[in-house]
């Protein structure tokens, strides 16, 4: 009977865990489901995963990088890429890697003569949908 007891106890109790830890992983799934997002800043370098010289507006030399800070979220264990759009052209996007969730990266252009003007730089998820973009000017001296 003892035995018996024992034994009802148990399986109650390891029934119980299980339940606990079904409802502990309900909030990290649907964590993992958030929507992709990602904050987007445009500036003269990176230096410790941070953009610097962040601006608006630029009035560099020519042969000057840009580049363009992002912060990703919801991309985890997926590519994301970075285009640069200035009017109705767009150059080719660059691919970037993002192996955890948030995840900052980031990418640049050069930018030559003919190339002033209002840019618009773009996030896009793996799927090509936008989920942050960022417009700046250039002038070159």
């Amino acid at each position: 009977m003892r035995k018996g007891f024992l034994l009802a106890v148990g399986v109650s109790l390891v029934l119980a865990g299980v339940g606990v830890a079904i409802a502990r992983q309900a909030p990290l799934q649907a964590t993992a489901a958030a929507e992709p997002s990602a904050e987007v800043k445009v500036g003269t370098g990176i230096e410790k995963m941070e953009i610097t010289g962040e601006a608006a507006s630029f009035k560099v030399a020519p042969g000057t990088k840009i580049y363009i800070w992002t912060k990703v979220s919801g991309c985890a264990d997926s590519t994301i890429s970075i285009a640069f759009h200035k009017g109705d052209k767009a150059s080719t996007p660059q691919e970037l890697k993002v192996p955890r969730s948030p995840y900052r990266t980031n990418a640049y252009r050069t930018f030559r003569a003919g190339d002033e003007g209002a840019w618009v730089a773009r996030v896009l998820d793996s799927t090509s949908k936008e989920i942050g973009s960022v417009a700046f000017t250039v002038e070159l001296e």
